[in-house]
């Protein structure tokens, strides 16, 4: 007979929306039991967000550094190249992940919620067990919270195993690839391939549309594929992925030709879908909307008090979506009356330059609404220049309604502009309009002084363009 254990919360799933629910429940006093199989922090944590930005910091590092040794930069000169040792790249990129993972487990511990390592597979909709290494546990719960989060898509012709990977084996690769062949031109696809080029993979992108980073516009696009061409990366677009032999993948191009390119590794990043197999979902009972789970703007189900957050529930999959909506929902269970009801989420690629976006573009006008768009470039900011960062194309863009100024959108492209993406969210959040924006000093010299003058530049009197 399993051991049992009875709660008021029981949160399957231990990433950034499943522990963010459970530590916010405990602290409103809810005894809460979470459920993880593997480590906790989940896909963002472990294998996805940390992991891909310290190889991304380690592989820019590195590229600056090779680029001193080869022609000397600010009045810098290296004698030789830099060396690379691989395995000690991975190995501190282990330690930030520990560092964090161990945070986690020690805010869940301090919070008095009774974690519990293994796999759960539910019998009905408030029932499940858990294989734990010590024996099954059932767990009853008056309220159960799905973040069970999201796994990678594999192409037919390209299932996952050997030489054909998935963003997961690309953050825990033993060697560097030679020779690594991207699938995909989203926004992961392009973060790993363009770290790996930095790092001195050879690398080729494979897109089956017509462009890279799909989701953005051509603008917002255009710096990071100067990136590529400067740098050797070479794209197939509208190009469909056949099959790889172990050697090679094999392509068809938008004309028909059928080409082989060599490949020690493909990575395929096509997309992600919400992880629903295997643990019982059906035995909840719960309501679906094509692939993902039902829910309504309380993030409740369609199953009395069983809820569900994060890439569980649809689009955008990202890892602060969920952290929201599992902090939302353990105060609805604590009492309070919430919904999740956001006016936009901002989005972020960590591309060689980073993307920004949130709201709407300028091509992107609801019906009968008249837009106005400033625009502000790097190079015309002083930070940007004292920090070599003002000469790739990049520029922030804000986009308002014409008649009253209202910000809908705000975008930007450049070297470190991910971090003005909580401005940017936040300018839509409290309904700001232009002459908000231009009525805050912002700090000279930074970056930040981009989306001042993108607002004056909007409202037809900017200073420094």
């Amino acid at each position: 007979m399993p051991q049992t254990l009875k709660t008021k919360v029981l949160v399957v799933g231990g990433g950034p929306g499943g522990y963010v629910a459970a530590i916010r429940a405990a602290q409103l006093g809810l005894q809460t039991v979470l459920v993880e199989a593997e480590r906790l922090g989940g896909t963002c944590l472990i294998r996805g967000c940390i992991p891909s930005k310290a190889l991304i910091h380690a592989a820019s590092l590195y590229a600056e550094m090779a680029e001193t040794a080869a022609s000397g930069r600010f009045g810098i000169h290296l004698k030789s190249k830099p060396q690379l040792d691989f395995a000690e790249t991975l190995e501190w990129k282990e330690g930030v992940v520990d560092k964090l993972n161990a945070g986690v487990a020690g805010l869940l511990k301090r919070g008095k919620v009774t974690v519990l390592s293994g796999w759960a597979t539910f019998t009905d909709a408030k029932t499940c067990t858990v294989a734990c290494a010590e024996g099954p546990i059932e767990v009853t719960a008056e309220h159960v919270i799905l973040a069970t989060g999201s796994v990678p898509v594999e192409l037919p012709a390209l299932p996952f195993g050997g030489s054909v990977i998935s963003s997961t084996e690309a953050l825990a690769l033993s060697q560097l690839p030679k020779r690594l062949v991207v699938v995909g031109a989203g926004y992961i696809g392009l973060e790993l391939g363009i770290a790996y080029a930095k790092l001195g993979s050879e690398v080729s992108i494979v897109e089956l549309q017509d462009r890279i980073l799909p989701l953005y516009d051509s603008k917002l696009v255009e710096p990071v594929r100067r990136w590529l061409d400067r740098n050797g990366v070479t794209l197939h677009l509208g190009a469909r992925a056949l099959g790889h032999d172990g050697n090679a993948l094999a392509i068809e191009t938008a004309g028909g030709e059928r080409l082989s390119l060599p490949a020690d590794r493909v990575l395929v990043t096509v997309g992600r879908r919400p992880n629903t197999r295997g643990w019982g979902l059906e035995a909840t009972g719960v309501a679906m909307n094509g692939p993902f789970v039902k829910v309504d703007d309380r993030c409740a189900t369609s199953t009395t008090n069983v809820w569900a957050i994060g890439d569980l529930v649809g689009e955008p999959m990202l890892a602060h979506k969920a952290s929201a909506q599992g902090e939302l929902v353990a105060e609805i269970i604590a009492g309070a009356r919430r919904r999740f009801d956001p006016i936009a989420v901002a989005a972020v690629c960590f591309t060689e330059p980073e993307i920004v976006s949130v709201g709407i573009g300028p091509d992107e006008a609801p019906g009968g609404v008249e837009l106005v768009t400033g625009q502000f470039p790097f190079q015309a900011n002083g930070r940007a220049l004292s920090m070599d960062a003002g000469a790739d194309g990049g520029f922030v863009r804000v986009v308002a309604r014409k008649s009253d100024h209202r910000i809908l959108g705000i975008q930007a492209v450049g070297r470190h502009v991910s971090e003005l993406s909580a401005q940017f969210a936040t300018l839509m959040e409290m309904g700001a309009v232009l002459e908000d924006v231009a009525g805050v000093i912002h700090v000279h010299p930074t970056l930040s002084e981009a989306v001042h003058e993108s607002a004056l530049k909007a409202l037809g009197y900017a200073i420094h363009i």
